[in-house]
């Protein structure tokens, strides 16, 4: 997730916000969930999967908002 900033700033902002990291973390486990599915190693219905990736957007949405204030205040 994130890709696009280096891992060691996501890992100081993880390290330094609890919220943060808890975003991360479920986020991780949505996409191994999502993942799990689309493969067909798991099953779920359409309805409760768009639910998983909606949810799964919202949380990148949120953490990507978190990077940017976090250059911003520290002027990266």
């Amino acid at each position: 997730m994130l890709e696009e900033f280096p891992k060691e700033l996501i890992t100081k902002i993880r390290q330094e916000n609890p919220h943060f990291d808890k975003l991360i973390e479920r986020h991780e486990e949505l996409k191994k969930i999502v993942r799990e599915v689309e493969e067909g190693r798991e099953y779920m219905d359409d309805m409760e999967l768009e639910k998983l990736k909606l949810e799964k957007l919202r949380i990148k949405d949120e953490a990507y908002a978190i990077v940017m204030k976090y250059k911003k205040e520290h002027g990266i």
